[in-house]
């Protein structure tokens, strides 16, 4: 199974000459973007939900084998803080399902003020229909137990390992039979950028934790600069050297 490297977002104005080339219009950048990457994280959709009629036409965009994740709407972690799931749960869904088969992961990202309640996450994580997959991303160091690990092992849901300064902010635990890693900023020249030795050791860790059975999602978010972009292909040309198979993410 593949390891599958992109970028958190891909609507970023000083892309341009990094990724996007002058010609190339605004509305048409997701197509392009597909042309080079295999997947992307959708982190537009924290901050506003689009529309079921939208999500069908981003998956007319894309060939058949991209792949979108979607970051939960800031609406059901960081308002409602997981409370009361059920109606957010199911617009999230509902809207995400005009993907259709483009439609991976959804990513929770908790406020870094919520604090551990494993029950909570389970109810929330329960009112997922079957079959979907989710990764969570806690930035509360309460949440670092064993019963938020079996909250999150018993559902197959994914502890989203985490970057910052080129250094883990979350354990290594391995929760799921799929992995989820976003990278969040790097100490490497130009800021925000990730260094060769940064990126090794992140391959490594990957290719240790994960065989080549089970497929892992890896994403940039030091869109600064078009860092996001340069660091996504040369990660992925490192994974490569592991023997592992990175569709895409080539320039």
């Amino acid at each position: 199974m593949p390891v599958l490297v992109g970028t958190s977002g891909w609507q970023y104005r000083d892309w341009r000459g990094v990724l996007y080339p002058e010609g190339v219009p605004q509305r048409r950048w997701l197509e392009h973007y597909a042309g080079h990457f295999a997947t992307v994280e959708n982190d537009g959709a924290f901050y506003r939900l689009p529309a079921h009629a939208v999500f069908e036409r981003w998956r007319s965009e894309t060939p058949e084998r991209f792949v979108m994740a979607l970051k939960a709407s800031r609406f059901l972690t960081h308002l409602k803080r997981l409370r009361d799931p059920a109606e957010p749960v199911r617009r999230l869904t509902d809207a995400a399902s005009g993907l259709g088969n483009r439609l991976g992961p959804f990513l929770l990202q908790l406020p870094p003020t919520l604090k551990a309640d494993p029950d909570l996450m389970a109810a929330c994580l329960d009112r997922f229909p079957k079959g979907a997959r989710v990764a969570v991303e806690p930035r509360h160091e309460s949440w670092w137990n064993d019963d938020v690990r079996s909250v999150l092992t018993e559902r197959d849901a994914a502890l989203c390992w985490a970057d910052r300064g080129g250094r883990p902010v979350t354990p290594l635990w391995r929760t799921a039979s799929w992995g989820y890693l976003r990278l969040h900023e790097g100490r490497a020249k130009p800021a925000p950028s990730y260094g060769d030795a940064a990126l090794r050791s992140w391959c490594r860790r990957i290719d240790e934790a994960w065989p080549e059975g089970a497929d892992c999602h890896v994403y940039f978010n030091n869109d600064r600069g078009g860092a996001a972009v340069v660091n996504a292909f040369r990660f992925a040309q490192l994974m490569r050297r592991f023997g592992r198979e990175v569709p895409g993410a080539r320039p």
